[in-house]
């Protein structure tokens, strides 16, 4: 008889609606961190939390001035660069995978997600804007990631600001100027603004004016940061520029992240004595209507209103713990509230029968919602705890290799020889590239290593040759 799902594989997506009426809690833990073009440090446990009995679904890592002298930044081209294999290196074995990153010079943004909500993350891009010399250069200037999460469209934006006291309007100017320049293609969200959450983070490089040296020392010294805020750069501006009074931000209970020594917990003692700020933060905007626009905006509104989203910060602080850098990095851990627009991934795949290097091998998939398949689909093979989307073992080819189908299951080919020999325990995904992303994941199974010819035959037989 045809091939077919295992009883558990069918009746795991076969009671659960597309659309799910309940809503769910998901925990996003969000990094930023001028990082002054040093090597990271050995261990980044604490800057993850990864010691915390509640594991964040997400995690979304801002960089900035990762180093990128001309040697360096050729070579980070071919190969990722010494902040991006740490926080891979760190994160992949506890089984996250890299959605997306982009850096432009010294900006970098990276966004990682449990496997289990791989499928779910689809419309993913990564766009970035130049705002340094006379908007040629990429000093200075903003690099983004937007992806729909459960249908909910997300855009987290990574900005290096312009530095100095006196440049608090033009840091509002060039944050304007990115969301202008910043677009996505297809329908949906085509700019930052029109996506349902919005995170803006980054090296900002707001100051804290009017205060002397002494004044602001004694409020650090008695954490007394609350008598520090009005004269913050950002919140005055939140107060007056209409682009940024949407935006929220947690109250900043932590001491200014720059300027430090090297090394230290102390802040500038060179010749130039900088005033501490709280320069790196990390802001938010709940989009509260639909955009302004034809007759869809009524169905957004109503969608926005089935499908509700929330946004709940746990934590915002600072990690003193770290100090290659002269600033600290700047930790905020978010919980999302959301109804999932859908609960099933478009496809489901597992293996057919069991695996090993010492025969051929089959998968098997089915789509379970309707979405647009090409021929340069693919279904790759991957070990668990793999980094990406391109750090699979093998693939097979969805069209070519298919051997055959029913009106609900499609059979495809492996070769032995694409099977790894060592074996192990590995996950099938299957990529759209129309939506290029995954859409579906395997439960884990198990590849048998390889057995020669010799070890495959009984006692007798080897004691007869």
């Amino acid at each position: 008889s045809f091939p077919h799902f295992s009883r558990d594989a069918r009746d795991e997506h076969s009671l659960v609606p597309y659309c799910c009426v309940c809503s769910v809690s998901r925990r996003l833990h969000m990094v930023t961190w001028n990082v002054a073009t040093v090597d990271p440090p050995d261990d980044v446990t604490l800057l993850l939390h990864l010691n915390s009995p509640k594991r964040p679904d997400l995690y979304v890592i801002g960089l900035q001035e990762v180093f990128s002298g001309p040697l360096r930044f050729v070579s980070d081209s071919v190969f990722d660069d010494s902040w991006s294999k740490l926080l891979v290196d760190t994160l992949a074995p506890r089984r996250y995978v890299k959605v997306s990153s982009i850096r432009m010079q010294g900006l970098l943004l990276l966004c990682f997600c449990k496997l289990k909500h791989l499928p779910f993350i689809r419309d993913i891009q990564a766009r970035y804007t130049r705002t340094g010399i006379l908007g040629y250069w990429g000093n200075k200037g903003g690099v983004s990631v937007r992806l729909s999460f459960y249908g909910h469209m997300l855009c987290f934006l990574n900005c290096h600001l312009a530095a100095h006291m006196d440049y608090a309007t033009q840091r509002v100017d060039e944050f304007e100027h990115i969301l202008d320049a910043q677009a996505f293609s297809g329908p949906t969200a085509p700019r930052i603004v029109d996506h349902r959450l919005v995170f803006w983070f980054g090296d900002l490089n707001f100051r804290i004016q009017d205060h002397g040296m002494h004044f602001v020392r004694s409020c650090i010294d008695e954490r007394t940061y609350d008598l520090l805020w009005s004269k913050d750069q950002l919140t005055m501006m939140r107060e007056k520029e209409p682009v940024l009074q949407e935006f929220e931000e947690g109250p900043l209970d932590f001491p200014p992240t720059y300027k430090f020594d090297l090394n230290t917990d102390t802040y500038d003692s060179s010749g130039k004595k900088r005033k501490p700020a709280w320069t790196d933060r990390i802001l938010w905007r709940l989009r509260r209507k639909a955009p302004d626009g034809p007759p869809q905006e009524e169905e957004d509104e109503g969608e926005e209103e089935e499908y509700p989203l929330r946004v709940r910060q746990e934590l915002y602080t600072s990690n003193m713990e770290y100090s290659v850098s002269d600033h600290k990095p700047v930790v905020g851990v978010f919980t999302l509230e959301l109804r999932k627009k859908c609960a099933a991934p478009l496809v489901r795949l597992q293996p057919d029968g069991d695996w090993s290097a010492d025969m051929d091998a089959m998968v098997l998939y089915s789509p379970l919602q309707a979405f647009p398949s090409s021929a340069w689909d693919w279904i790759g093979l991957y070990k668990v705890g793999f980094a990406s989307v391109s750090d699979y073992i093998t693939y097979t080819w969805v069209k070519d290799d298919e051997v055959a189908s029913s009106e609900e299951v499609v059979q495809v080919y492996v070769g032995k020889e694409e099977i790894p020999v060592r074996g192990g325990e590995c996950v099938l995904c299957y990529y759209s590239d129309s939506l290029q992303c995954i859409v579906g994941v395997s439960d884990a199974f198990k590849v048998s290593s390889y057995r020669s010819p010799i070890d495959r035959i009984g006692t007798k037989e080897r004691e007869q040759i």
